[in-house]
């Protein structure tokens, strides 16, 4: 029998956030962050298998995304507000700490708090995105993987990104995933899912506007370099837009971490190995 999900509109940091969540809400909470283009249904997967396990799931449509609002504007998608967002869920849910998993642009979020804010944070995982500051050496210094990221650069344009990828029923958005996955990993069902939430009224441009800020504020401080609470990384080794080489080097800035490498997984981790990377989840926040 399946988890059933609950979904709602919440006020969080001074914007309205949807929220899909299960699980028993007495239990220890879990934040899960999507990344780009998805919404909280990437982690559709997951939530039913931590739910099981006796946690409370919350999984938002992060500002700019499907349901949520999308402010106007590069500057209101900053890390630091991103991280505030999610610093007003737990104290929506009244939980002195959580446990926080972030994929893709969720897990830079995730590794922003955890560095910002690292009391208000039990354990973190990560998935397929590197430490912060393992990312900006490479894109200054590493060729490839500079080579890799052009869409992030591409994405600085205003507004031909947006309509570029909105065209024929955003056509490009879906090569996109069908390009960077395993053949078959995302069903012609998830993909119906994906274009309703981008064509909600201004989603290309706000969710767009996350690459903005991160050019614009790319001198945000951080008070330490280093993770100090337990941390697992899981990273898909066929990942197309970022190097292998980044997930060892991420260990290296933490004080407790962990890797667990998928050989023949892409990007899409959660999606290409659902059930290895629940009994992992599962695991290490149990």
């Amino acid at each position: 029998m399946q988890t059933p999900f609950d979904h709602k509109m919440i006020e969080v940091n001074g914007i309205q956030m949807h929220i899909t969540h299960a699980g028993p809400e007495v239990g220890p909470t879990v934040i899960l962050l999507h990344g780009f283009p998805e919404f909280w249904y990437g982690w559709r997967q997951q939530i039913p298998a931590l739910a099981k396990a006796g946690l409370h799931v919350v999984a938002p449509d992060q500002r700019g995304y499907n349901l949520s609002a999308k402010p106007k504007g590069a500057g209101a998608y900053t890390l630091d507000q991103l991280a505030d967002d999610v610093l007003g869920l737990i104290k929506h849910f009244g939980s002195p700490h959580v446990y926080l998993a972030g994929h893709d642009w969720g897990a830079a979020v995730a590794w922003w708090v955890a560095l910002k804010h690292p009391d208000r944070i039990r354990k973190l995982a990560i998935l397929n995105v590197p430490h912060p500051a393992v990312m900006r050496r490479h894109l200054l210094g590493n060729p490839v993987q500079l080579l890799r990221s052009w869409y992030m650069f591409f994405f600085q344009i205003p507004w031909l990104p947006e309509w570029l990828i909105s065209r024929k029923d955003h056509s490009a958005a879906v090569r996109m995933l069908q390009a960077s996955s395993r053949p078959g990993t995302f069903s012609p069902r998830d993909l119906s899912a994906y274009r309703s939430a981008w064509s909600r009224t201004g989603a290309w441009k706000s969710t767009i506007h996350w690459y903005r800020a991160l050019f614009q504020n790319a001198n945000q401080p951080l008070p330490s370099l280093r993770v100090r609470i337990p941390t697992m990384i899981l990273w898909g080794k066929q990942d197309l837009a970022l190097s292998f080489k980044m997930a060892h080097e991420s260990l290296d800035l933490c004080d407790d971490a962990h890797l667990h490498v998928f050989e023949n997984a892409s990007h899409w981790v959660q999606h290409d190995e659902a059930h290895s990377v629940n009994q992992l989840l599962v695991n290490f926040f149990r």
